[in-house]
Parts: C-alpha cells; structure tokens; sequence
C-alpha cells in the first residue's frame, strides 16, 4: 500500500514531541504539508527544525479560546486535522480537585470540539477531509489512578462517533484512535523515577508497568510512538475512505473484548 498525502494540508496538535511528532513526521514522509504546534515557540521552533522542508509552526494553547484562535487565524483551512494535545495527571479520585477535572477537560476534549467546530465545515465544502481524535485504551479501560483522564478520553471517542454522524454522506471521516500504554516522552517522565532507581533500560521499566497495570496486554510491553503514528497516517488517507465513525484500538490488545 501506498500512501500519498501530496497536495494535503494537515495540522497535528501537541505536535513537538512524543506521539504529535512521531504523526506530523509521517504524514509529512507521505507527502502532506505539516503544520506544528505546541505551547511554546522554542519548543515548536525545535520541533520544525527537526522536521525539514514544508513544515510550518504555530505556538498556541489550544486549551485556551484564545489560543485556539491564534491557530485558525494562521492556518484557516486544513485537509487532515489531528486533535492530538493531551494531557494525564496520575491522582487518586478523592484527591483530585475541580481545577484538575476542568484542565483535563479544556485539553483533551474542549480543545478537540474546538477544532472540529473550526475545520470540518471547510472539509465539508471540499468534499474530502479527515478529523482524526486521539482518545486513549483508558476511554473504555477507565484506569482507577487517575479516573479524571480516562472520563475525558471517554468523551472525545464519543466525540468523534458523533462527529462522523454529523458529517455523514459529506465525503470527510472522524475517527477516533486509542493508543495504549506508549513510550512518549511523558510516559518516560512518569517512569523516570524508577528508572533512576533500578537503573535499567526505559524500555523494560516501561514493559514491567505495562504488565503490572495493564495485565491484559498482549505484547507486554509498551508500543512505540512510531506504531501509533502508522494508524494515524493510514487513517488520514483515501485508502481509508471507508473508516468513518470507528475507535481505532493501538493499544496492545490491553482493551479485553472481542470488538
């Protein structure tokens, strides 16, 4: 299989490292323009740089309004949108303030509305287009450290199920992908204390927490950003035309059912 992006215009939130970059890095390998973001110009700078030729950058927090307008003022139109920014704060339910619930909320799922509201009007219009949310196992697997998360990633696999119904007969796709447990940079921060202690590899650190908190993986060990990304840049093609509506699991097979 062949994919070809050339001529696609796609954005990828939360693009500067971890997952959004391993995405925008193969989107652009298929041949789409890239558009990068992240909170902070260094970091979106950085992450261009390293990027190459036909990769442009906006430094806007999309958990903000104003934010989120900052972005659509310089890129008033895209193809292929990747509603990637997220965040996951590990904290038990009873000590997990307003504050918490709300931030969790305006990053993971508000961010996303936003987004659609913005772009899948211009997709419908074209006749062709594809909003892709990056939801999470724990939308179905609620974890018990940090329930806060798993509710919000719950909302945006609903989220685009909805969308796609919205956008029905349009020529444009909403789907939602639900990696599993992934060695992003965050994760490598939330295990970096062990690490330290045992002085081991990251990668088996990250495989003894996958098969200590998430027994039903299969592959008992963490997935790589890279194989994440593959689902993304499929997802995103023509060859995916038929996939609409779907919560598209990379997760291991750490979700335990037959769907």
């Amino acid at each position: 299989m062949h994919i070809d992006l050339t001529g696609k215009t796609a954005i990828v939130t939360g693009s500067t490292e971890g997952i959004g970059y391993a995405i925008a890095a193969g989107l652009r390998n298929a041949g789409a323009s890239v558009v990068i973001n992240g909170r902070t110009l260094q970091k979106v700078d950085a992450a261009v740089a390293r990027l190459g030729s036909d990769v442009r950058g906006v430094a806007a927090d999309l958990a903000t309004v104003d934010g989120h307008d900052r972005l659509v003022k310089a890129i008033p139109a895209a193809d292929i949108v990747v509603s990637n920014l997220g965040i996951f704060q590990p904290a038990d339910f009873f000590d997990t303030d307003d504050a918490t619930w709300d931030r969790h909320w305006q990053v993971n799922v508000m961010a996303g509305v936003r987004l659609a509201r913005a772009y899948l009007p211009g997709m419908e219009a074209k006749g062709w287009g594809r909003f892709i949310m990056l939801a999470s196992e724990s939308a179905f697997n609620i974890p018990v450290e940090m329930i806060h998360y798993g509710v919000s990633k719950t909302a945006d696999v609903a989220l685009a199920r909805g969308l796609a119904k919205r956008m029905a007969g349009t020529g444009v796709t909403v789907n939602a992908v639900l990696p599993g447990p992934t060695l992003s940079e965050g994760v490598e921060a939330m295990l970096e204390t062990e690490r330290a202690r045992t002085n081991r590899p990251i990668a088996d650190v990250a495989a003894e927490f996958v098969t200590s908190n998430r027994p039903t993986s299969i592959i008992q060990r963490a997935a790589t950003v890279e194989e994440v990304a593959n689902m993304i840049v499929y997802v995103a093609s023509e060859q995916a035309s038929a996939t609409t509506g779907a919560a598209l699991r990379v997760d291991g097979g750490v979700i335990d059912t037959l769907m």
